[in-house]
C-alpha cells in the first residue's frame, strides 16, 4: 500500500511539473530525484573516492549517468528514481571505503605525496609508474576486503614511491653536475686536469651520499653539487689550457704572463705596486693586507654611522624635552629644525644622484655637505683639452645630477698624473677644467656665476702614480657640487 501511495505521489508531482513547462519541469524533477545522489557524490569526492575507492565510485557514476540520461529522455520516472537511489548507495559505499583506505593506507599515501612533491612523475617516471600500479592493487584489494594482501602491496608501493622520490631529488640537484662530468670524460679532461676532475667527482659522491642519508636536508647536498659544478667547469678549462700547451699554441711563459696580467689589474684597483719578481707571493700578501684593512675601515665606518644616528636621536629627544619646558617652538629651534631637514634632503638628493651613474662613468661620494662627481668616464686625448663627442652622454647625466641641486655652486677641478713637467700638467689641468666649464655654459645653460674652473695639475693624486691604473685614476675631472641649503629649505 505504501509503495502504491509513493507511486501516486510521484505521478502527481510529475504531472504538475509538466504542466508548468518542460525546462522548469526537468529542473524540478532533477532536484527531487537527485538531491540525495548529489550529496552522496560530493561527500565521496571530498573523501577522494575516485582514487581510494574507484570500484564503488565508478559504479555510482554509472548509475548516476544512467539516471540523468533517463530523465533527459523522459523515460519512466521509476527508472530515474531507481538509478539515482543506486547511485546514492554506491557513492556512500565509496565514501566509506575511501575513508577506510585513507587510514589503512596512510603510509603509502604520504610517500606518494612526497614523491609527487619531488616531481617524481616527471623525473623518475618509470619507478613512479611501478609504484602507481602497486598502489592501485592495494586499493582494489582493500576495497574487496582483502586487507592482508592490500597491506603487502602498500609496503611494496611505499618502497617504490620512496625510491622514485630519491631519484627525483637527485635529478633536481645532481643532474647538471653529472652532465658536466660526462662532458669532461668525453673530452678526456682527466689527461690534463686529473686533480681538479677528481675533486669534482668526489664532491658529487659526497652530495649523493648526503641525499641518501637525509633526502629532506638538501642545503648541504646542493652546496656540494654547486662546488662540484665549479670544479668540473674548472677542470674543463684547465684541460683546454693543457691542450694548447701540448699543441704549442701557448708557451709556459705566455701562460704565466696572462695570469700575471689579471693580478696586475687587481693590484691596480687596490692601488698597489704589483711586485711579482719572485712570483705572486708578495703581491698576494699585499692584497690580503689591503682587503683586511678595507674590512676594518668599513667596520669602523659602520660603527661611526651607528653612533651618529644615536647622537641624532638623542638630540631630537632633547629638542622635544626642550619644547615641553618652553611650551612651544622657539625661533632658534625652528631654524635648527629647518637646517636638519635641509641636511636630510641633501642626503636624499645624494642617493638619487648616486644611482644615475655606472661605475665606469663616475664615482659619486660626499665630503661634508658637498657632493663630488669623479668623472672616470670623461677622458681626453693625450695632451689635449677638447671634449670628445663620446663624452656627451656622460655629461648629459651630469646635467641631470646638477639639476637635482638648484642654485648650487659648481667647482670643476682638473687633475693630471705625475708624468710630464709640473708647469705643463698645471696648465693642461686648467685647460681641461675650463673646457668642461665652457660646455656647461653653452650646452647646459648654467650661469657662469655658478661655475668655478680650477686646475690642480699633479698636486692632488687619489691613487699611486707608480701603477698604470693609478695614473689613469689621477687623470680626472672632479665636479664639486656645493648645495644651496637655503634653496633646499624653500
Amino acid at each position: 500500500m505504501a509503495e502504491k501511495t509513493g507511486f501516486v505521489r510521484s505521478f502527481l508531482i510529475v504531472a504538475l511539473l509538466l504542466g508548468a513547462g518542460t525546462a522548469a519541469a526537468q529542473d524540478e524533477l532533477r532536484n527531487t530525484f537527485f538531491r540525495d545522489a548529489d550529496a552522496a557524490k560530493a561527500a565521496a569526492e571530498a573523501a577522494d573516492a575516485q582514487l581510494l575507492a574507484p570500484r564503488s565510485y565508478e559504479r555510482g557514476m554509472s548509475e548516476y549517468n544512467a539516471a540523468e540520461v533517463a530523465l533527459e529522455r523522459g523515460r519512466n520516472i521509476d527508472t530515474v528514481r531507481s538509478n539515482a537511489a543506486d547511485a546514492t548507495r554506491y557513492f556512500k559505499d565509496a565514501r566509506t571505503a575511501a575513508e577506510l583506505a585513507s587510514t589503512a593506507l596512510a603510509q603509502v599515501m604520504k610517500s606518494r605525496q612526497d614523491a609527487a612533491n619531488a616531481r617524481a612523475p616527471e623525473l623518475s617516471a618509470e619507478i613512479w609508474q611501478a609504484a602507481q600500479r602497486k598502489f592501485g592493487d592495494a586499493i582494489r584489494m582493500l576495497e574487496r576486503g582483502d586487507l592482508k594482501n592490500a597491506k603487502r602491496r602498500e609496503i611494496e608501493a611505499t618502497s617504490l614511491y620512496r625510491d622514485a622520490e630519491l631519484v627525483a631529488i637527485k635529478a633536481q640537484y645532481l643532474s647538471e653536475t653529472r652532465r658536466l662530468l660526462a662532458d669532461a670524460d668525453r673530452a678526456r679532461v682527466g689527461r690534463y686536469a686529473p686533480i681538479t676532475l677528481g675533486k669534482a667527482k668526489q664532491l658529487l659522491a659526497n652530495a649523493e651520499r648526503e641525499l641518501n642519508e637525509n633526502r629532506y636536508d638538501t642545503d648541504l647536498p646542493r652546496n656540494l653539487a654547486r662546488q662540484a659544478n665549479y670544479e668540473a667547469k674548472h677542470a674543463i678549462y684547465l684541460s683546454e689550457i693543457g691542450g694548447k700547451v701540448r699543441d704549442r699554441d701557448l708557451t709556459a711563459e705566455q701562460l704565466v704572463l696572462e695570469w700575471e696580467k689579471s693580478l696586475r689589474e687587481v693590484a691596480g684597483a687596490a692601488d698597489i705596486v704589483p711586485d711579482m719578481e719572485q712570483g705572486p707571493v708578495n703581491l698576494e700578501r699585499s692584497l690580503v693586507a689591503y682587503i683586511d684593512q678595507m674590512r676594518k675601515d668599513n667596520q669602523a665606518l659602520g660603527q661611526e654611522k651607528a653612533e651618529n644616528e644615536t647622537r641624532l636621536a638623542d638630540m631630537e629627544e632633547e629638542m622635544r624635552a626642550l619644547d615641553e619646558r618652553l611650551g612651544g617652538a622657539t625661533e632658534e629651534r625652528a631654524a635648527l629644525v629647518q637646517r636638519l631637514e635641509a641636511l636630510a634632503r641633501v642626503k636624499q638628493q645624494f642617493e638619487q644622484v648616486e644611482k644615475m651613474f655606472t661605475a665606469a662613468e663616475a664615482r659619486v661620494f660626499r665630503e661634508g655637505n658637498n657632493i663630488i662627481l669623479r668623472l672616470v668616464g670623461l677622458t681626453f686625448d693625450s695632451g689635449a683639452s677638447d671634449i670628445r663627442p663620446a663624452s656627451f652622454d656622460l655629461l648629459g647625466k651630469v646635467e641631470k645630477a646638477i639639476d637635482v641641486f638648484p642654485r648650487s655652486e659648481l667647482i670643476i677641478e682638473g687633475h693630471t698624473d705625475s708624468f710630464g713637467g709640473d708647469d705643463f700638467n698645471q696648465t693642461l689641468s686648467q685647460e681641461r677644467a675650463e673646457s668642461v666649464q665652457q660646455y656647461m655654459v653653452n650646452a647646459m645653460r648654467i650661469p657662469t656665476y655658478r661655475l668655478i674652473a680650477t686646475g690642480y695639475g699633479e698636486t692632488r693624486p687619489v691613487a699611486s702614480n707608480e701603477t698604470e691604473s693609478g695614473r689613469e685614476r689621477n687623470r680626472r675631472i672632479d665636479i664639486v657640487i656645493r648645495p644651496n641649503l637655503e634653496a633646499i629649505e624653500e
